[in-house]
């Protein structure tokens, strides 16, 4: 039975609510470095696993290569830079900033695809949804030097993960989600292995319990079955709606690190929640109705 558009959708949500905490947690007592190339490792390895048993083989043509490299700037590119950023902010806040990537999409998608993306309801609801996440944590940015270094490198992650969104939709390879998954992961896990070794990054004494089950989930769950999900939803969906998924998952979150990782939880998480789900309604306004996701 083929899966639906919807179920795709709202496990993304599901993963990416929570892979923001899990990516603190992989850093606690061990580099975060260590942590990223072993979430990626143990994820290529699972990927070739299904495949191997799903008897699916790895497309090599010209646009399976170019899908992958597109893909390996998500994977590689924009999660270098979450994991180093995610030391200096809470996972909360590395969540709220990945919901600039609508925005980004957008305008990419503008640009790049020609895609009508950048409608009147969507660019107010998009504003709207960016004075949610101002709101949030307009009071509660550290005025530490490391904080806005964690800010800016959180904002450059979303910015490259927008990118690699529309450049696999460009490419628009017709090839099952974890094919795209398990050759993104080949090339991103020698980058980050190579990255590891010249970095004269040490294998930790002793990887603490949480790290080692974190690291874990997010191998599985973060890389695998999530970025199977996400290609394919985004064989079915258009990158700026593709785009609208960290519009949900800031709120939660916000909620889970509040109560499992004891984040600042306040007055303006419900106001700012508020303003991003409203933004969300105004960017999915299409003659005057709420448009749900479709199924294909």
């Amino acid at each position: 039975m083929a899966m639906s558009v919807n179920s795709a959708y709202l496990g993304i949500i599901l993963i990416w609510s929570t892979t923001p905490l899990a990516i603190k947690w992989s850093g606690e007592d061990v580099d975060f470095l260590f942590g990223l190339t072993a979430r990626m490792v143990i994820g290529t390895i699972i990927a070739l696993i299904i495949l191997l048993f799903m008897g699916v083989r790895l497309q090599w043509h010209k646009q399976a290569l170019l899908t992958y490299l597109s893909a390996s700037l998500a994977i590689y590119g924009s999660m270098m830079c979450v994991y180093w950023g995610a030391q200096f902010i809470t996972s909360g806040m590395v969540s709220v900033l990945f919901g600039l990537t609508p925005m980004l999409t957008s305008l990419l998608a503008a640009l790049i695809l020609k895609e009508n993306s950048l409608s009147a309801p969507k660019i107010m609801g998009i504003g709207l949804a960016v004075t949610g996440l101002v709101v949030i944590f307009y009071a509660d940015i550290s005025t530490t030097e490391l904080a806005y270094s964690g800010i800016i490198a959180v904002v450059i992650s979303s910015a490259i993960h927008s990118l690699s969104t529309v450049l696999v939709k460009k490419v628009n390879a017709s090839m099952p989600g974890i094919v795209i998954t398990a050759g993104s992961l080949m090339l991103s896990s020698f980058l980050f292995v190579l990255t590891w070794f010249l970095s004269d990054s040490e294998w930790p004494e002793v990887i603490p319990a949480k790290a080692g089950a974190s690291i874990l989930y997010l191998g599985v769950f973060g890389s695998v079955i999530g970025f199977t999900l996400y290609y394919y939803a985004l064989k079915h969906l258009t990158a700026d709606r593709i785009g609208l998924i960290p519009l949900l998952t800031p709120v939660i979150a916000l909620i889970l690190g509040h109560f499992a990782n004891g984040e600042p939880l306040g007055i303006k998480l419900l106001i700012g929640a508020g303003l991003i789900m409203a933004g969300l309604v105004l960017h999915n306004l299409k003659f005057g109705r709420y448009v749900f996701v479709n199924h294909v």
